[in-house]
């Protein structure tokens, strides 16, 4: 634990006025296949405490799934009892967490792990085809007397669903979140050719990458830049994605963290 959190920690800086935002993909808490499969929720637990960030939006997150939980109900740690949400979260951290897609031993969905208050969560079908079930988790919290919306997102596997999903997105936002509150959109945004920033600029979110965008997919050896943190109203300060193999084998993402200031 204290090599993670050693390898995590940015720069020296001021971050008493600083917004850590983490977004992770963790694959359902479980890697490989067949005889091969493991069950790593609680070495994920170990990295989600260790990015020590003030919001944490996960995708592929589970509430319960029937199969999974009775294969590793007796090994070393065991399968949770309680929704993988809510067994990340560090102490002292409120989750939300919503279900978008339901298959036949179980669910999962995305979720929101937050150090500050949270407000009523809200949850937006996007699903674009009845072979892809998508998301949007809303969520308003309250940092330092400021109500910052966060929306976690994890869009579809082919571009036109995806430049779709853009559109959904920009009218929910139109609808549920005042025009001049500060927006968080962070998730697994599938967007291999590079091709959704412009549609996300259009509907006034800009992308946090820091000196360059920072490759997350596959956790091995990143290539691609599938997670994003997309913002209004907020500055970007930095950006880091934790590297190493221990962080490689928990999902086949990694995560991106990014920290803020208020524009």
């Amino acid at each position: 634990m204290k090599t993670l959190q050693s390898s995590l920690l940015p720069p020296a800086t001021d971050l008493h006025n600083r917004l850590r935002v983490a977004t992770y993909n963790i694959h359902k808490g479980v890697r490989g296949v067949g005889p091969r499969k493991r069950l790593e929720i609680h070495n994920l637990g170990l990295g989600i405490e260790a990015l020590d960030a003030d919001l944490v939006f996960l995708q592929e997150v589970r509430l319960y799934h029937a199969r999974e939980a009775q294969r590793f109900d007796h090994t070393w740690f065991g399968w949770p009892d309680e929704g993988q949400a809510e067994f990340l979260a560090p102490d002292g951290y409120s989750v939300a967490y919503r279900t978008n897609a339901v298959t036949r031993h179980g669910e999962h969905g995305n979720a929101l792990l937050s150090r500050w208050p949270l407000g009523d969560v809200g949850h937006h079908d996007v699903s674009d085809h009845r072979f892809e079930q998508r998301g949007l988790l809303h969520v308003p919290v309250v940092w330092q007397d400021v109500t910052i919306h966060a929306v976690v997102a994890h869009l579809g596997l082919m571009h036109a669903s995806r430049v779709r999903q853009v559109q959904r997105l920009a009218d929910f936002i139109a609808s549920e979140v005042p025009r001049d509150a500060p927006l968080v959109v962070a998730g697994d945004f599938n967007d291999w050719g590079e091709r959704l920033d412009a549609p996300m600029a259009q509907i006034g979110l800009a992308r946090a990458v820091g000196a360059r965008p920072r490759p997350t997919f596959p956790s091995r050896v990143p290539v691609f830049s599938l997670d994003r943190i997309y913002t209004r109203s907020l500055d970007c300060r930095l950006t880091f994605v934790p590297r190493g193999a221990t962080w490689a084998r928990m999902s086949d993402h990694l995560p991106l963290v990014a920290e803020f200031e208020l524009a």
